[in-house]
């Protein structure tokens, strides 16, 4: 892969991550013995409609080659019929670990089931998979602290707060919007849930304002994550309740796609022109082309969750479960599928405003100075 994991961090990883207890995994068959040629990962991915997606794909797929594994990389195309069809033929196909990103977190029960009856160890990357007792370990970020960075974040860009977390200067009020994740992604409950004990304060204070009345994550949700869908909301929002010139001061975005489609429907009614300010527009995932709106001063911040060593930890735990080991957590409380409590082990997050480009970002080799000038990958 073009990126690399940073040695230090990614040897901190390997070694939490394969500290294993006594007892079996949940792994399917005599893998224990068994040489990495000889075992096939399904590896299902949601979409290539999204750059970190992508990238997700192939990191876990050259990881886990690299350590002489078959990997089988399936994207779904955002289908959940599509997605539910390839787990199903990894199954029948024999894989030995599914690793599994979901479109929706509740459509795979049947899949899990099929896996559990073939003894084939299921790890839920990035999104809980809900709904199922067959779920044996979840890989992912910290996902209420992501909903609680990004609110802090739309706080500083306001001066309500400084970065240190201290008070800020300015004393509002300023009128806001609130955007939230697909009802069906598990994540998109955890960030909004994060973001919204923050603000409360602000918002009860009525030092912050959401003009449309629209709190609810019902009301802020965008299906699929799908950046034109948050266009169109964003576009809806300042002509129903912007039309007497009122402004926005701020826009809570949980993705850099969504911030996207929200910044070009600002910008489209004039802000960033002519004098009118832009607001501030959170973000996620720190993809190039939000990285190249941070550096430019149109987006206020992105939430960057290092995907590589997210994959990092899928292979982890993919081996230890072939290697009839538990995989190690460090979260046994908070992931609640509905069923049972998912083991997890979950990553830290950053803030990233545009003075920490280039220590975070470019300096660590996630992204180069010259991508994101250009916002774009060169691949």
């Amino acid at each position: 892969m073009r990126r690399r994991i940073l040695a230090a961090l990614g040897g901190t990883v390997l070694a939490i991550g394969l500290a294993a207890c006594g007892g079996e995994g949940a792994g399917g068959g005599d893998t224990a013995g068994e040489r990495p040629t000889e075992l096939t990962i399904g590896v299902s991915m949601p979409t290539q409609t999204s750059e970190r997606w992508i990238a997700d794909g192939k990191a876990v797929k050259e990881k886990l080659e690299a350590k002489g594994y078959r990997v089988d990389l399936q994207y779904a195309g955002d289908d959940i019929p599509t997605q539910s069809q390839q787990v199903d033929q990894m199954i029948t196909q024999g894989a030995d670990v599914l690793i599994i990103a979901a479109i929706d977190g509740t459509a795979l029960s049947g899949q899990l089931q099929a896996a559990a009856d073939a003894k084939i160890p299921v790890v839920a990357y990035d999104r809980l998979i809900r709904g199922s007792s067959h779920v044996d370990f979840y890989v992912s970020f910290d996902n209420y602290k992501v909903g609680v960075a990004q609110a802090d974040a739309l706080l500083v860009g306001l001066g309500l707060k400084k970065k240190d977390g201290s008070k800020g200067t300015a004393t509002g009020p300023f009128n806001v919007e609130l955007f939230a994740g697909s009802l069906d992604d598990n994540n998109a409950h955890f960030f909004f849930d994060g973001a919204m004990d923050t603000l409360k304060p602000f918002v009860d204070a009525g030092t912050l304002k959401v003009r449309s009345g629209q709190v609810k994550i019902e009301q802020a949700a965008i299906l699929r994550w799908q950046q034109e869908t948050a266009q169109k909301r964003m576009e809806d929002l300042l002509t129903s309740s912007y039309n007497d010139g009122g402004k926005v001061d701020g826009v809570l975005s949980p993705y850099d796609g969504l911030s996207r489609g929200i910044i070009t429907a600002l910008q489209n009614a004039g802000y960033g022109a002519g004098g009118r300010k832009m607001p501030v527009v959170t973000g996620q995932d720190a993809e190039i082309a939000s990285a190249k709106l941070i550096n430019d001063g149109v987006q206020n911040s992105t939430i960057f969750k290092d995907t590589r060593l997210l994959a990092e930890q899928a292979v982890v735990v993919a081996e230890a479960f072939l290697q009839k080991k538990e995989p190690q957590a460090n979260d046994t409380r908070t992931y609640d599928n509905g069923v049972k409590v998912v083991p997890s082990f979950l990553l830290p997050v950053q803030t990233v405003y545009k003075d920490d480009i280039k220590p975070v970002l470019v300096d660590s080799g996630y992204w180069t100075a010259e991508e994101v000038a250009a916002g774009q990958a060169k691949g």
